[in-house]
């Protein structure tokens, strides 16, 4: 099966990442590269050293994009620090478009252990940015309040838990170029607890006009989500949708077959579903010629020293 999770960039915003090393000898174009700011663990330079490092030896005038990944040496400390550096220095970056937060896999540290912060101010001191992203969880957290941008065209909170509080955020935005929305929900023992309702004024369609990708994914009521989906007005301004990594069955499955058509579509993503192979086949031939990406069905999971447990579905992002 496709895995389908958290992963490290290997391109953002158009460009291709790259990490600066100490003795890599001629750097990039600032402008030709995203740049990947990390600290390795267990290494004696932190993150305001590299950060001041970054700044003697790239022009951070030409700088397009910039990818944050750990910022600790060897404990888990807070983001404040850094978005603080972001927000201080934004005038520096005069050029900056694309800016994602926490680019960071398990094995360097759960997400669900990612210690971020309310991650608006970065917006509000870049207001010419166009691409947005950020991991992390409610519970450890993660914020946003409600914000005007003007250039935004793409935003992208990767949880394993989504705070409420977070999505009627983005809901009481006013991002007038908004393009791409993703929203990983995740689950509720890492902090996820938005509703339906906290999304209803997306899918009212009349939020973002110019929103054309839509992912409402790794939720544990994908059923719920494919239900409010099948009758949302948004859906007809959209290219893309993405409703994969969830806890999708047959019944959200049979939501989306009695809602609005989804063939105007160009890729409908179902990926980490727990749909029945007809039930899918229904999905594809209803929506042709729009491709949908499934692939094989989860497995649910029944610990064999329960008898009497009920199988468990999963997201497939969550601590």
């Amino acid at each position: 099966m496709t895995y389908i999770g958290i992963r490290h960039f290997d391109r953002f915003h158009g460009l291709p990442v790259h990490t600066p090393e100490p003795s890599s000898g001629a750097l990039p174009a600032a402008d030709s590269v995203a740049w990947r700011l990390q600290c390795d663990y267990g290494e004696d330079t932190d993150f305001i050293t590299l950060w001041d490092q970054f700044q003697d030896v790239v022009d951070t005038e030409r700088v397009r994009a910039l990818v944050i990944g750990p910022w600790w040496r060897t404990d888990y400390t807070p983001f404040d620090e850094v978005l603080e550096l972001l927000v201080d220095d934004a005038p520096l970056f005069p050029a900056l478009r694309g800016l994602f937060l926490a680019d960071v896999v398990s094995e360097e540290c759960e997400v669900s252990w990612l210690r971020m912060c309310d991650v608006t101010p970065a917006l509000e001191a870049l207001p010419l940015l166009e691409e947005f992203g950020v991991r992390g969880c409610g519970h450890a957290g993660l914020g946003l309040r409600p914000l005007r941008h003007t250039a935004l065209k793409s935003l992208r909170f990767e949880s394993g838990g989504l705070p409420g509080g977070l999505v009627r955020a983005v809901a009481a935005s006013e991002l007038p170029a908004l393009e791409r929305l993703d929203l990983w929900f995740g689950s509720s023992w890492y902090g996820g607890d938005a509703t339906i309702d906290d999304i209803r004024p997306v899918l009212s369609g009349g939020l973002f006009p110019g929103l054309r990708h839509l992912g409402l994914q790794n939720s544990e009521i994908q059923d719920e989500i494919a239900a409010a989906v099948g009758s949302a007005p948004v859906v007809a301004q959209l290219e893309t949708l993405a409703l994969s990594m969830g806890t999708l069955s047959d019944a959200g499955g049979e939501a989306l077959l009695n809602g609005q058509p989804l063939n105007h579509l160009s890729t409908l993503d179902l990926r980490h579903h727990y749909l029945t192979e007809p039930l899918l086949d229904r999905i594809r031939t209803a929506c042709a010629p729009a491709v949908v990406e499934g692939g094989e069905a989860e497995e649910d999971y029944a610990d064999p020293d329960e008898e009497d447990e009920e199988p468990e579905r999963y997201v497939a992002v969550s601590e």
